[in-house]
């Protein structure tokens, strides 16, 4: 007897390979995808300007990579001593505008760097509902007065131009993966929350259909119709629970991600997770067997692909 309706899952013709890298843009299910990726040896950047929600504010960030456009002065503003720019998250609010504006163009320049030399993109749409000033959407609203914004729904059309134009110009020697939130936005209201999917899902499948270089991951759909279930929530019921996280990793994995770089992967991750343990009696003979272990293993996967970790967990549990 079955009691689930498992989504089939088709295995893309490209896959991410050894040695490329990933940039992931969006809400916070796009960090799930990067942690997890780079749990596993993959070179990942994850939303260098904060989390993203609405598709346009997303565009303009990816754009704002593409081009490695840096803030202005006239782009800050400020909120109880805090200085920030709409077009990130709370996360780079600084007090003062100089380190604002420092903080924010160091972020512009790692992620633009990143996005250069990114095989893959990653992203990841929270809702279609979104708040303008003075006539332009922004990214984040800082925890400013209500009164100084509009709140609106997008189009189907808006959603789609934009990200065509996206598809087919920063990003068309990138192979971009779509995806749709999981998390609930409870805010919206369940109605609110529900129509605003169905949007992006409209508009997510006519991009797939005339961006050649775009696919779209039912990860919306794999918590929603697949696990189906409230204990895959956590306890404020609109995120996903570690399980589901790791379920809906699972499946990104068999789709998207080749058998070299996920065998690589886990022995970094187990490695990482050897390195992470710590011993009762550190004196032992046993633990240092274990040190000697980690070095091993190190020095193993440093002949392949040398990184700073990994020197350093070369001399693991070795005195200075």
């Amino acid at each position: 007897m079955k009691t689930r309706t498992e989504i089939s899952v088709s295995r893309s013709e490209t896959l991410i390979s050894t040695g490329q890298s990933v940039v992931a843009v969006g809400s916070c299910f796009a960090e799930v995808v990067a942690r997890k990726l780079a749990d596993r040896w993959v070179e990942v950047e994850c939303n260098p300007l904060g989390e993203m929600f609405n598709p346009l504010s997303i565009a303009d960030c990816v754009e704002r990579l593409a081009e490695g456009r840096e803030f202005g002065a006239e782009e800050l503003a400020v909120r109880a001593d805090m200085w920030f720019a709409y077009d990130t998250s709370d996360l780079l609010a600084q007090t003062s505008a100089e380190k604002a504006l420092s903080v924010a163009n160091e972020a512009v320049r790692c992620g633009s760097e990143a996005l250069s030399k990114a095989d893959w993109v990653v992203l990841t749409l929270g809702t279609a509902w979104v708040y303008e000033r003075e006539g332009r959407v922004v990214a984040n609203c800082h925890k400013m007065p209500q009164s100084e914004f509009v709140r609106r729904l997008l189009s189907v059309d808006e959603i789609c131009q934009r990200l065509v134009a996206l598809l087919k110009g920063p990003l068309r020697d990138k192979s971009v993966v779509l995806t749709i939130s999981p998390v609930r936005h409870l805010a919206d209201g369940l109605e609110g929350n529900s129509l605003s999917k169905a949007l992006l899902r409209v508009a997510v499948d006519r991009v797939v259909s005339e961006c050649a270089n775009a696919q779209y991951f039912a990860a919306y759909e794999i918590l929603l119709d697949d696990l189906r279930d409230y204990r895959y929530y956590g306890a404020d019921m609109a995120h996903p629970s570690e399980v589901a996280e790791e379920y809906v990793w699972e499946r990104f994995a068999e789709a998207f991600v080749s058998e070299g770089v996920l065998a690589e992967g886990e022995q970094y991750r187990r490695l990482m997770a050897m390195a992470a343990h710590r011993p009762l009696h550190p004196d032992s003979e046993a633990y240092r067997a274990h040190c000697a272990t980690v070095r091993e293993r190190a020095q193993q996967l440093l002949a392949k692909r040398p990184t700073e970790k990994l020197k350093e967990l070369a001399h693991f549990g070795l005195k200075e």
